[in-house]
């Protein structure tokens, strides 16, 4: 739920501490003003280009903010829209709860009684049932399935379809892992039953029934500006990854002020979308795990907090409910990088709904890549005091047998194999998620460009030497 892509990309150079208590003042009361400025605070320290927040308390919304701006350098507001990628997920349970209030679906059916279409190469899938899918045990997995087709698929019929040949990671039901697979069968389970296009569903069986007029599932409606990356500090517009953003996993497109109508219902009060025993299993997380229906359960010091983050690889968004006082929070930023302020902004706030001092956020991402650019230089230094010297190592390695010489030769080529490699080990570090080449060079662009700049010094200082060798005489 928090982004794992952190520790795996950022491949642990900077753990960022926490930095000292907010101004140094004693705890204020969780009013508009604190929140403004505790936001401005965290807006300074971060360096995020626009941010929204609301934060909500029973049936009240307690704050509304945006700070920054956006990519065509308008004011972020509490009313603009924001990608909120994998929050999408709490929607799309709900979406389907609202069918299994309606007494058309029922949670521990196979969801092949649903979508006979639903078919895969692993006759274990016919087993799968619509609670384990919510839950993320169904045994999907990113290592079994062929992700690229999935992301080229234009329709929900189009992405079961080229699940057909994949298989499952284990028995249904038996262990969880997180998968996008599994929302976005979810989401053509809700066509198929509701008999509507999965973004008109969702409107009138969520949306609507909450007052979110300004949000949507997908472009149609509601199409947010480009975000940015941050590349060593700086922060590059870009266009989000083209793919079937109409997704169950991370489609939803809405804003800060609908974000508060929605968190006002998942703490039990305002309109009603599912009945009390439907929030209820939303809430519950399966036996064993710490994963409901689309949220997490997260302990942060006494709180228990009902969490989900949502990564895009240029938006970025978290939302968390405290069950025991009933406030709710929700960030979202127009940015994504390799350390997640979101998070840590949304723990400022909920420090503040505690009567405690918010410990400033900001300092990770940059950082990190202030880290990552300085490894570069020096990758850079050393590539080129290689390349000069390269004559005398030939001179030093003439002679000597073949075998050394190629030994010696290994270390300046680690950094190409790792290059050559990357996605490869990247989705091994995120235990089997798909990782492409494309999305290396979003969020996690320093590091990439990093990586290349050490491959390519390495692989220059390896063809000087290889060159100044022939030229120096035959090894034995």
């Amino acid at each position: 739920m928090r982004k794992p892509l952190l520790a795996v990309l950022a491949l642990s150079l900077v753990v960022a501490g926490p930095g000292p208590a907010w101004g140094g003042e004693p705890a204020k009361a969780l009013t508009p003003a604190a929140i403004d400025e505790y936001l401005r605070e965290a807006l300074d320290s971060t360096g995020l280009p626009g941010m929204s927040v609301v934060v909500t308390h029973g049936d009240r919304i307690v704050h509304t903010a945006g700070l920054g701006h956006d990519a065509s350098g308008r004011p972020v507001t509490a009313d603009t829209p924001m990608r909120v990628a994998s929050v999408s997920k709490s929607f799309t349970a709900a979406a389907v709860m609202t069918l299994v209030d309606d007494g058309r679906v029922a949670l521990d059916q196979p969801v092949a009684t649903y979508l006979p279409e639903f078919r895969m190469a692993d006759r274990r899938a016919g087993r799968i049932t619509v609670r384990q899918l919510l839950n993320q045990t169904s045994g999907l997995s990113d290592r079994t399935v062929d992700i690229g087709a999935t992301q080229r698929a234009t329709t929900f019929a189009g992405y079961l379809a080229a699940l057909r040949d994949g298989s499952l990671a284990g028995e249904p039901g038996s262990r969880w892992e997180y998968c996008n697979v599994n929302y976005d069968v979810a989401a053509r389970l809700v066509e198929v039953v509701d008999g509507r296009d999965f973004a008109d569903a969702v409107r009138d069986r969520v949306f609507a029934r909450l007052g979110m007029g300004a949000s949507a599932v997908g472009d149609r409606v509601v199409r947010p500006s480009d975000g940015f990356i941050s590349v060593y500090g700086a922060w590059v517009p870009r266009t989000e990854l083209p793919r079937f953003r109409g997704g169950g996993s991370g489609g939803v497109v809405t804003t800060a002020s609908d974000m508060g109508r929605w968190l006002i219902s998942q703490a039990g009060h305002g309109p009603s979308m599912v009945t009390p025993g439907s929030l209820a299993v939303l809430h519950e997380p399966s036996p064993g795990t710490d994963y409901a229906m689309g949220w997490g359960v997260e302990v942060e010091g006494s709180r228990k907090l009902l969490v989900h983050s949502g990564n895009l690889f240029t938006y970025t968004a978290v939302q968390a409910v405290d069950p025991a006082t009933g406030f709710g929070f929700a960030v979202l930023t127009n940015s994504a990088s390799l350390h997640d302020d979101t998070y840590d902004i949304l723990l400022g706030l909920v420090a503040l709904s505690d009567g405690r001092r918010p410990a400033a956020p900001g300092g990770g991402r940059q950082m990190t890549e202030l880290v990552l650019a300085l490894t570069a230089l020096v990758a850079l230094g050393l590539g080129i005091r290689g390349v000069l010297r390269s004559g005398r190592w030939a001179r030093r390695r003439a002679g000597r047998t073949w075998w050394w010489t190629a030994f010696r030769l290994v270390g300046v080529l680690v950094p190409a194999v790792v290059l050559a490699t990357y996605p490869q080990w990247a989705s091994f570090l995120m235990n089997g998620r798909a990782v492409t080449w494309a999305q290396m060079t979003y969020f996690p662009a320093p590091l990439t460009i990093t990586l290349a700049v050490a491959a390519a010094a390495g692989l220059a200082t390896a063809v000087a030497r290889l060159t100044r060798l022939r030229s120096a005489g035959p090894t034995g």
